[in-house]
């Protein structure tokens, strides 16, 4: 038996290096991946999360559709505060107050002419 068998079956050297050489190439990897995937997890959240940049891009459509609707109903309060003001007061404008008594009350004045129109088909 030579030397180099005696001290091989001893400890067996050979079999330690190849674990390392694994270890040396997959922890690496193990530890890339895993970080690769929290960066993934975390990067996803602030493009599509809760409050990432896709809803910021959403919440600014929504508030210049709601100050469209804002404005629309500013000028609707102006037009009813308007016809309001023509009621009001000593001066109020009687045909407009005769117009909308008949318009809610479905009648019409003896003196007013009535036309019919035929229902156009749908």
């Amino acid at each position: 038996m030579s030397v180099k068998q005696t001290l091989t079956a001893i400890g067996d050297p050979r079999c330690m290096v190849i674990h390392r050489r694994w270890r040396a190439i997959l922890y690496p990897l193990f530890l890339y991946c895993v970080s690769g995937a929290a960066g993934g997890y975390f990067v996803w959240h602030a493009v599509n999360g809760e409050r990432g940049l896709k809803t910021k891009d959403e919440y600014e459509h929504r508030i210049a559709a709601l100050r469209g609707q804002l404005q629309e109903l500013k000028e609707e309060r102006a037009l009813w505060a308007h016809r309001i003001a023509l009621m009001k007061g000593a001066a109020i404008d009687r045909d407009l107050l005769e117009d909308q008594a008949r318009s809610l009350l479905g009648r019409v004045d003896k003196n007013d002419l009535v036309v019919f129109l035929p229902r156009p088909a749908k």
